[in-house]
């Protein structure tokens, strides 16, 4: 009986689905300080690796990570290829995620994935993406910037990758203004992002039974 019990849990072991793979990156915005929470909302749900821009530095800290979260710079880039056939950091990374999280999204950063630009290990990640799989970006930038008509005609070019949006919502922003423009709250992207991988897997699992 006892030997029965531990076969049945051993292919309980084996057969369990592993947990999702989600790279979460913060451009330079100030919402960036809200990083560290952003990857504690993950963590439990999903294992996760962290990318983050050089100008997201000044405003994230990084003892706030988790322990088990591994983070990348543009320092790491290139620190660990030394010749033809070594791994690209920007396409191990892209290979090994389920799901990119860009939170928080800046202005520039939004320019350049709508210009195909890849001029740091952030988008030399998302130049490299398999459409394949999700992508959700978080946008935090000031009123003005959150209106001007370059930020439409970004967005909608992210809307013709499949990029999926996470709006900003209205509050008092760091630079004092009051509008549109604020990050969502973590918990929110978490839950979005969560609720939708949960939903996709549904869908599946539907399909082959």
């Amino acid at each position: 009986m006892e030997i029965g019990k531990r076969d049945r849990e051993d292919m309980e072991v084996i057969t369990a689905p592993r947990k999702p793979r989600v790279l979460l990156a913060a451009s330079g915005s100030v919402a960036a300080i809200k990083f560290g929470n952003l990857c504690h909302c993950f963590t439990e749900w999903a294992e996760v690796r962290a990318v983050v821009s050089k100008t997201s530095l000044h405003f994230l800290d990084k003892l706030s990570l988790p322990q088990e979260v591994t983070l990348y710079t543009d320092e790491d880039e290139w620190s660990s290829w030394n010749k033809i056939g070594d791994p690209v950091l920007h396409i191990e990374l892209r290979r090994w995620a389920d799901v990119l999280v860009i939170a928080p999204l800046s202005a520039n950063t939004l320019g350049k994935i709508a210009g195909g630009l890849c001029d740091n290990l952030l988008t030399c990640i998302i130049r490299a993406w398999d459409y394949s799989k999700p992508l959700f970006v978080a946008p935090a930038m000031n009123t003005f910037m959150w209106n001007n008509p370059f930020t439409e005609r970004h967005l909608l070019s992210l809307d013709e990758l499949g990029i999926t949006l996470i709006p900003p919502i209205k509050k008092r922003l760091a630079c004092g203004d009051y509008g549109n423009g604020a990050m969502a709250e973590p918990s929110l992207i978490y839950s979005t992002v969560r609720l939708f991988w949960e939903s996709q897997a549904h869908q599946q699992s539907g399909a082959t039974s």
